[in-house]
């Protein structure tokens, strides 16, 4: 799988000749420099789904433009995709502990502790995480989240994680001491963090994050954005 960082909590997936998008928001984001980095710009991305955590502005700002540009199926809870279908935008609903099948591979939605809604104050459902796999590997996107013992029940319900996403920046998600104990909880050594430095809210000293998880035999990589990583 390519692993494009788009910034914030977004990612651009490559994987079984399929584009995935999770999260995007580009266009809003101070850090996101699309003339230096061009090819994380909304209008170049390409796309064959979208998958939204929940329906925070910082995770859904560029989702309608690139769906209603590359026809791509919007995959979330039910009351998003509810509410980008009265935009005429296609998706596939989900809700907690449910998974389907698709031409890229499996994807589960699975529990996140946070709040939800839509950019117009329109109830945006439980929020969520995805665990996604095929067969180039199995990883997990947590979205906005706290440390839950929920966690734990990802191995014995998935397939081994390769990687995993964890949200990193503290003060509206887990900070690096908890999210290290979400990587144990979900038995995965591989961690790409996300949802840190792009707010003064959730600025983070990374040297300090990146040793917490040695300390523990994990590994975090804080990429930047634009940043494209192989795994």
């Amino acid at each position: 799988m390519k692993i494009t960082f788009l910034g914030q909590s977004g990612f651009h997936i490559e994987t079984q000749g399929k584009h995935l998008i999770i999260d995007p928001f580009i266009t809003p984001n101070p850090k996101a420099d699309t003339t230096a980095h061009p090819h994380i710009a909304p209008e170049q991305l390409p796309a064959d789904y979208i998958l939204l955590t929940h329906g925070h502005a910082d995770h859904v700002a560029d989702a309608e433009a690139i769906a209603k540009r590359t026809g791509a199926t919007i995959i979330s809870n039910y009351e998003i995709v509810m509410w980008y279908g009265k935009k005429g935008i296609q998706g596939h609903p989900l809700n907690h502990g449910g998974q389907a099948s698709f031409d890229f591979g499996t994807v589960k939605y699975v529990n996140a502790v946070h709040s939800s809604e839509m950019p117009d104050g329109t109830y945006g459902g439980n929020p969520g995480g995805f665990v996604i796999w095929n067969d180039e590997g199995c990883f997990y996107h947590a979205g906005d989240t706290a440390v839950t013992m929920d966690m734990k029940l990802i191995p014995l319900t998935c397939p081994p994680l390769d990687f995993a996403i964890l949200p990193v920046g503290d003060n509206f998600t887990m900070g690096p001491n908890d999210a290290a104990l979400a990587a144990e909880f979900i038995g995965c050594k591989d961690i790409i963090g996300c949802h840190f430095d792009t707010f003064p809210y959730i600025e983070i000293d990374t040297s300090e994050a990146t040793q917490v998880f040695h300390d523990k035999g994990l590994q975090l990589t804080l990429p930047k954005v634009g940043e494209s990583m192989e795994r």
